[in-house]
This record gives C-alpha cells, structure tokens and sequence, in this order.
C-alpha cells in the first residue's frame, strides 16, 4: 500500500504540474494505478512460485537423506543442537529420540538447516491477489483530492492525504514494532516528501529548465 501511494503520488504531482489539467492527472494516475497493480501482483506470485519450487526442491533433498541415510541425518542434527549450545551427550540423546520419528527428523533437519518450514503456506495466487489489491486500492488515494479539488490546490491536497495515510501506516505499524508511533508515522511520511518533491521537479523546475511549458510557465 505504501508504493501504491508513494508511486501514484509522484506520477499525479508530476504530471498536474506539468499540465494544469485534471483529465490528463486522472488518466495518468489511473494508468499507473493499473500499471502497479498488474506489474506487484505479476511479480508476487512469480517471486512466491519460483521460491516454493526452491524450497520444495531443497525439502525433498532432505527428505531423500533422512530415508536413505538415516544415521547421517541424526548427526546433522545432533551437530546443530550442540552449536546452539546443548552439551554433546544431552545433543546426541535428543538427536537419536527426534530421529524415531523420520518426519519429526526431516521437519528438525529443513528448519534448522535450510531456515525454511515443511508445512504449507498460502499460495502464490493468493499472494499475488493481496499484493494487486492493496497496491490498486492505495492508488486512489492521491488521485482523490483531483475529483474534489481545483488542480492547482489538488497537489497539495494529495501530499497532504498521502501525508496523513503514511502516518496512519507508521502508527499502526508502531503497534508490531514497538517503536515510537510518533517516530515511525514521520519515518513513513518521509516518503510522501521525497515524492512530492520529485514530482514537482519534474513537471514544473525541470520543463522549466528545458525550456517547456510546465504550470508554474
């Protein structure tokens, strides 16, 4: 959601500075409204897929061990549980109970070894939808204010709503992260800024220096 607003954001101020006209922002904030959409959702279930068929890959090589080479699986095991700092002995006891069980063994082996769990998560498609959905819906939220607003107060009606969304993001995110809710609402903010501002160089200082037409002309 916040490159939904932060991408929209920019491409909306650039392009309603450059112009002064609200077909030509609402189209364009449309268009890369979609664009996103498409483009975060594309990559999320391509990203997701391509790393479950990794992991998939790396669960059945330890899958293949544990059943055909037992013995050397419980070392492996019994090695991990003394670097995390078991005593040897205390190591290899629970090593040779956890390897009794081959899919508690296999389950122990791709979580301490590979970092990665055995039991299914949801899919990419499912992935993919959330990553399109939150990115179209945050979209809207720059675009708003040129529905409602002349276009010369709309650029600064969409910072200031994308301002207040971000630190709505970085309060609620305080709430998991434990930080300052005050300090991580500015952090967030912070990209609403930097946007704003490259929006505006590039649809009125930059025509400008180039000799084009931008709103501020």
């Amino acid at each position: 959601m916040q490159d939904g607003i932060v991408s929209t954001l920019a491409i909306v101020t650039a392009v309603g500075t450059a112009t002064g006209d609200r077909y030509h922002v609402l189209i364009a904030g449309i268009a890369s409204a979609l664009a996103g959409v498409f483009s975060m959702a594309a990559g999320e279930y391509l990203s997701s897929k391509s790393q479950r068929e990794i992991y998939v890959a790396q669960i059945e090589g330890e899958r293949e061990e544990v059943v055909t080479r037992p013995a050397e699986s419980e070392a492996e095991v019994a090695y991990m549980l003394e670097e995390e700092g078991l005593p040897p002995e205390s190591a290899k006891r629970i090593a040779a109970e956890i390897a009794r069980y081959p899919n508690v063994l296999l389950k122990t082996m791709v979580e301490k070894e590979l970092g990665i769990t055995v039991e299914e998560g949801r899919g990419a498609l499912h992935g993919a939808v959330v990553m399109g959905a939150s990115f179209g819906i945050a979209s809207l939220v720059p675009v708003l204010p040129y529905l409602i607003l002349p276009v010369d107060l709309a650029a600064w009606g969409a910072v200031a709503l994308c301002a207040a969304t971000l630190f709505f993001f970085g309060v609620v995110k305080s709430r998991w992260t434990r930080r300052s809710a005050l300090r991580s609402g500015l952090e967030v903010i912070g990209l609403a800024a930097i946007a704003g501002a490259a929006g505006y160089l590039f649809g009125s200082v930059l025509p400008g220096l180039l000799g084009v037409a931008g709103l501020a002309g």
